[in-house]
């Protein structure tokens, strides 16, 4: 995983393919309501806060994502 544009890798979801897998980022330049940086793999992006990203690992955790992921 290299960094794109200034920003700092942390993750790859899949990375078992050359698809453009949907990536985790840290953009250090941003303002702190923007700082983290998710990419899918048509080329968009989200941007949220430390807070947000937060509050989103800790549902994940708390099982409440757990179907999401299910056909």
């Amino acid at each position: 995983m290299s960094e794109i544009n200034g920003l700092e890798p942390v993750a790859t979801f899949c990375g078992n393919c050359n698809c453009g897998c949907p990536q985790l980022f840290v953009d250090p330049n941003a303002s702190a309501d923007r700082r983290i940086v998710l990419t899918d793999d048509f080329g968009q992006r989200v941007q949220m806060s430390a807070d947000q990203f937060s509050s989103l690992i800790d549902e994940a955790k708390a099982g409440k994502l757990d179907g999401i992921a299910l056909p």
